[in-house]
């Protein structure tokens, strides 16, 4: 029996368990069930208080906040159930856990010849210093791919286009999701293959493409023996971006001098200055997929297509990225009316489009790939269709970890048996 076969069996025997266990759980300890549910539900909104307000007014806010997260550890300590809350957290993370593994995705690629003189451009200071770490350049060598390290000051474009003049037919990157972006680009606009080496910090583009985070140096076999994918790329405003663009509070944040020393205080003070009483909303105008024009709440965000959100297994990653569309969130109370005109948007909404325009009377500020920016207005943000070849390592997964989990809890019940 196969090993994913044996983790579905293993996710459903004890996910049943753990919920049959709970339910009969909460019969027994009636009504703390109630009570914990209301300290939890009123120490969410004391706290979203305190966060949207500055001086005393936060300061009573995050303390009623927590007092009564205090009193719903205190609920759950003094009827001595301790013990069994404990078994269904476990039970809970053990189904988690094998679900994942059932799920999990290995795509043999079609296999294509190595490139002759392929190119490894790597920043050295990336991710904590994994390039040196790892003896990234000599690790390239070895597999006949020549290393050229980035130094300030770099023009990271200019030196990929001198290393297409000199010949390369190969280009891969070993660095940030933004330096990512810059070498894509290029090796799009000329077809050839590209290779996206983890180095960064949190390598959300090598993730989706099923690249392993964990095997820097096994990623440059991709030019030795590694498949071809096909994926897309999405522009705003003529700029290439591999994984996100966002608008709002957080773009606001990382534009503050002060976000790269203190980065939650500084998201805590934007979030008043945008959204609390008194602040500057966010000058942001979108048409949703109805085409009703309607202003940002509290961020947009548009995506080389879209991600999964919500969910217990592979939130946060895309299951795509050839689908040809952009994925677009909108986040927090988005005023204006709905498609039938008469009613208000859900505070979170999820939808795809090949395009998506955003406009405003003034600058927008931007996190493109994690790289704050203001952009004149309108942006508009198209997806470009399977344009770059993407090389990955036979050994690697060559696929996002949510490629094979399916919408929802029956379906994924329904897969799994």
């Amino acid at each position: 029996m196969r090993h994913q076969q044996l983790a579905a069996i293993a996710a459903l025997i004890v996910g049943a368990a753990t919920v049959v266990f709970a339910i009969g759980n909460a019969v027994s300890v009636f009504p703390r069930g109630l009570i914990v549910l209301a300290c939890v539900l009123i120490a969410g909104a004391c706290a979203w208080y305190g966060v949207l307000r500055r001086g005393i007014a936060r300061v009573v806010g995050l303390a009623l906040a927590a007092l009564l997260f205090a009193g719903v550890l205190v609920v759950i300590a003094a009827d001595g159930a301790r013990f069994a809350d404990l078994l269904i957290i476990a039970g809970f993370l053990m189904s988690l856990a094998a679900s994942r593994a059932a799920f999990a995705s290995h795509v043999n690629l079609p296999r294509v010849p190595a490139p002759r003189h392929a190119v490894l451009f790597f920043n050295p200071k990336s991710g904590g210093g994994k390039a040196e770490r790892f003896r990234l350049a000599d690790e390239a060598r070895a597999r006949s791919i020549k290393p050229i390290e980035l130094g300030p000051p770099w023009d990271l474009e200019q030196l990929v286009r001198d290393a297409l003049a000199g010949g390369a037919d190969a280009l891969a990157m070993a660095g940030g999701d933004g330096s990512q972006a810059i070498v894509a680009a290029i090796a799009a606009e000329r077809d050839l293959p590209y290779a996206c080496i983890p180095a960064g910090t949190r390598n959300h583009f090598a993730l989706d493409l099923g690249v392993d985070r964990d095997d820097v140096v096994g990623a440059l076999d991709a030019f030795v023996d590694g498949g071809e994918r096909i994926v897309d790329l999405a522009e705003v405003n003529g700029r290439v971006f591999v994984n996100n663009v966002s608008l709002g509070i957080y773009a606001e944040a990382v534009q503050r001098k002060e976000y790269r020393d203190a980065k939650i205080r500084t998201l805590l003070d934007t979030v008043p200055d945008t959204l609390g009483p008194g602040g500057s909303e966010l000058d942001l105008r979108w048409s949703g997929p109805g085409g009703q024009t309607h202003h940002a709440g509290a961020m947009v965000l548009v995506s080389n297509n879209s991600y999964r959100l919500g969910r217990a297994v592979g939130s946060g990653t895309r299951p795509r990225i050839d689908d040809g569309l952009l994925g677009v969130t909108v986040v927090g109370e988005a005023k204006g009316r709905g498609e039938s005109g008469r009613r208000l948007q859900r505070p979170l909404r999820t939808w795809s489009a090949p395009t998506f325009e955003v406009d405003a009377d003034q600058p927008i500020a931007a996190g493109i790939d994690g790289e704050a920016l203001r952009l004149d207005p309108p942006l508009n943000f198209v997806i470009r269709p399977g344009v770059l070849r993407v090389r990955i390592a036979r050994q690697h997964p060559g696929a996002s970890p949510s490629a094979l989990i399916p919408e929802g809890l029956r379906a994924g019940i329904v897969e799994l048996t």
